[in-house]
């Protein structure tokens, strides 16, 4: 049965315009004057109070470790103690429970705004291939309501004769139905060489490259720069995103600039990934602790697509977060001294573009990805971070959450965007 035509009625779009927006099959027919629009066989939804934007995506999440942070402590906080961590508790994990952690992950990332979510799952020793295919059957449960990517997170060494295995399962992964191809090629004892079979097996599948690149400070060796030359040298035409780059950050500008143009003639994306990155770096500095944040400026001056996107959801690798890309900007407002347009243009439309989707925006034509949230402006969003949300995916509401604010003393119960609650 199809559904009726989509009437948002009354919103605030970014640059402060109040508007209705009507939507048929899946696409965005007309935005004009709020109150203007014939509501005729429409489902009609009142947003006054309302920020009306292109959905955020979730360009870098890790589904199989979400909320596994009170099973799996780190007491040393840093990158290491989390690897060492996960890979000492993840032989206990049957699939069903990974199933079940990332089926309430996704729904708290769609919840927050979400339509889109790129995760890596891991392989390898320990794990095999439980954790991929827990994740991408909870890809194709959700694929009604979010668009999920599924990278396949491949274990290191992948070069010579002891990566053999490794290898081998990361070609398995993708007969499996993997929608990418992930590593982490600086803790491989040949980072070039990793590159390289990476960048190989995933031509012969046809699908985009997602590795984790440079996340730790110290500036050598510079594993961005190597994956830079190798695309440039094959023409890699899939779509490749590199992951943290956190030691760009910490470099000479000269050097940095230099990397950050090769990245660019590359085609490269590169995610910043706030939350896990403050929370893992610097912990050997006693002053002055570095934010762990790539260079942002730097790459978009090199005309790199920079998006961003919140990483690890509560697990050794960082023990917060709310599966919300409206946290990840405000974190790149506050730690990376962004704007609030251009850190929600980061979680939104540049990480669609760095994963190979259409672009959206809130105009004719567009596809019909939209997040509304109450509040009256983007820097009202980003501040009150509301649950008070409604989601829009494919032109079908699929998630609203709705909070009200109980004053006894005072009024009757009312809708209140500074409260945290959840109904969807």
């Amino acid at each position: 049965m199809t559904s009726p035509p989509l009437l948002l009625r009354a919103a605030a779009l970014a640059d402060g315009r109040r508007v209705d927006v009507r939507i048929d099959t899946g696409t965005i027919e007309r935005v004009e004057p709020a109150g203007t629009l014939d509501a005729t066989g429409a489902q009609v939804v009142d947003l006054d109070g309302h920020v009306l934007l292109p959905a955020p995506m979730e360009i870098h999440a890790h589904l199989d470790k979400a909320l596994s942070a009170d099973a799996v402590p780190n007491p040393a906080g840093d990158l290491f103690g989390a690897v060492t961590a996960w890979l000492a508790y993840r032989p206990s994990l049957t699939r069903e429970q990974v199933e079940h952690s990332a089926r309430t992950a996704l729904h708290g990332y769609l919840g927050h705004g979400a339509t889109a979510v790129r995760t890596h799952a891991d392989l390898g020793d320990g794990i095999g291939k439980r954790a991929l295919q827990a994740v991408l059957a909870v890809r194709d449960e959700a694929a009604a309501r979010c668009a999920v990517q599924v990278t396949a997170f491949a274990a290191v060494p992948l070069t010579g004769a002891a990566g053999a295995a490794n290898r081998a399962m990361l070609a398995d992964a993708l007969v499996a139905g993997a929608d990418a191809v992930g590593a982490c090629p600086g803790l491989d004892p040949d980072p070039a060489g990793c590159i390289a079979i990476c960048l190989d097996l995933a031509a012969q599948y046809g699908v985009p490259l997602d590795l984790h690149v440079d996340e730790w400070l110290h500036p050598d060796p510079c594993t961005l720069e190597l994956l830079a030359d190798a695309v440039t040298a094959t023409g890699f035409p899939y779509g490749v995103i590199a992951g943290h780059c956190v030691s760009l950050g910490m470099m000479e500008p000269d050097r940095a600039g230099k990397i950050a143009d090769k990245v660019a003639r590359a085609g490269i994306a590169v995610a910043c990934l706030p939350q896990t990155n403050l929370f893992l770096q610097g912990r050997d500095h006693d002053r002055a602790v570095p934010r762990g944040l790539t260079a942002l400026r730097t790459l978009r001056a090199a005309g790199v697509t920079v998006a961003a996107g919140g990483d690890n959801l509560q697990d050794p690798f960082q023990l917060l977060g709310r599966g919300d890309p409206l946290e990840t900007a405000a974190l790149l407002v506050l730690a990376g001294h962004d704007t609030p347009e251009t850190a929600y243009d980061a979680v939104s439309a540049q990480a669609r573009r760095a994963a190979g989707l259409p672009p959206v925006a809130v105009a004719p034509g567009s596809p019909a990805e939209l997040l509304a949230v109450r509040a009256g402006s983007l820097r009202e969003a980003l501040a009150t971070a509301t649950a008070h949300r409604l989601v829009v995916h494919d032109g079908r509401i699929v998630a609203r959450t709705t909070v009200t604010r109980h004053d006894p003393d005072d009024h009757p119960a009312q809708p209140d965007s500074a409260q945290i609650g959840h109904t969807a």
